[in-house]
């Protein structure tokens, strides 16, 4: 979840200033943006420094990332004619430096390289909206009003983010995982029409690889059966949904990942080891849990307190081990 990044000092300096894609259209920058948590914490795996929209970025559709805003598009789209822009992406030619990234990431690690996309709704709202918004209204207009034009838009993205999956799994990542960010302010019955087809063809056309999927939102505790069923491995759970009631909808079939809040781990250790053993006994030694934050690290995070969490959990998980 993020975990590279914004609350490590040793991040800065490579990181530097302008747009996120600056540094991630670098190989040697995000290999070692990706790198540096795996030297702190105690991790079983790392994923590889990039953003949702990068794919989109790379086929030159007009999106950005702005510093202390967000994702923002030019020319946001609001009819058929803006679709002629979208061109399907290249990993060879538009992708390359992800490669290379991730080629020179797995020469070093010795634990597996997770990569990620966008799902199409998440990444739809941004080239409708134009930037980060609240409630999504120029989105939940287009997609009700023109349910055509929303399902068109959705295929194109769709294209882009198999495409862009598929080339991190040739290029060495053991692990996908798709982040579907803001489908937690949609109605079950609206997910179903206007998003799922399109995260489950997403899910099915990169399952046929063999390797885990991931599938993760927020605010989606209502969404959750959806969210294995588009054919997901794991299910992601956010701190605002406890285990219990997810493993309810779901039983024991799905692996689940959470869901730690992230600004919990800016108290006290004794506060936070508090909630981190909260979240495992309710977990009651089920071995199909990966414990996580339930959204990204925090800026003002102290890395310390992170290293501390994943000492705890891997102590935790030997002690239910040995007494087994």
């Amino acid at each position: 979840m993020r975990q590279a990044g914004r609350s490590l000092p040793e991040y800065f300096p490579v990181r530097g200033d302008g747009s996120i894609l600056d540094a991630i259209k670098e190989p040697e920058r995000a290999a070692e943006i990706t790198l540096q948590p795996t030297r702190r914490y105690d991790l079983d795996a790392a994923i590889l420094f990039s953003d949702i929209v990068t794919p989109l970025w790379a086929t030159g559709i007009g999106i950005d990332i702005k510093p202390g805003v967000g994702p923002v598009t030019e020319n946001p789209i609001r009819d058929e004619s803006d679709l002629d822009r979208f061109r399907p992406v290249d990993p060879e030619s538009d992708l390359d430096f992800q490669t290379e990234a991730i080629k020179l990431i797995t020469k070093e690690l010795d634990i597996p390289l997770i990569g990620f996309c966008g799902a199409p709704f998440t990444l739809a709202t941004y080239l409708i909206e134009g930037k980060p918004s609240k409630n999504h209204t120029n989105t939940k207009r287009l997609m009700f009003s023109n349910p055509e034009l929303w399902h068109t838009l959705c295929e194109k993205i769709s294209d882009v983010v198999i495409a862009s999956l598929k080339a991190q799994i040739d290029a060495g990542v053991e692990a996908v995982q798709l982040f579907d960010s803001w489908a937690g302010i949609l109605h079950p019955v609206h997910y179903q029409e206007f998003v799922f087809p399109h995260s489950k063809r997403i899910l099915e056309t990169v399952q046929t690889t063999g390797i885990p999927l991931f599938h993760f939102g927020t605010g989606t505790s209502m969404l959750l059966d959806q969210f294995a069923a588009a054919g997901a491995d794991v299910v992601g759970v956010d701190w605002k949904t406890s285990l219990r009631h997810a493993r309810t909808i779901l039983g024991n079939d799905y692996t689940l990942q959470g869901n730690l809040d992230p600004s919990i781990c800016t108290a006290p250790w004794p506060v936070v080891e508090k909630e981190v053993r909260r979240i495992l006994d309710e977990n009651a030694g089920n071995p199909r849990f990966i414990f996580n934050l339930g959204h990204g690290v925090l800026p003002e995070t102290n890395p310390d307190i992170l290293a501390r969490v994943a000492d705890f959990v891997h102590e935790y998980g030997q002690t239910l081990l040995d007494n087994s």
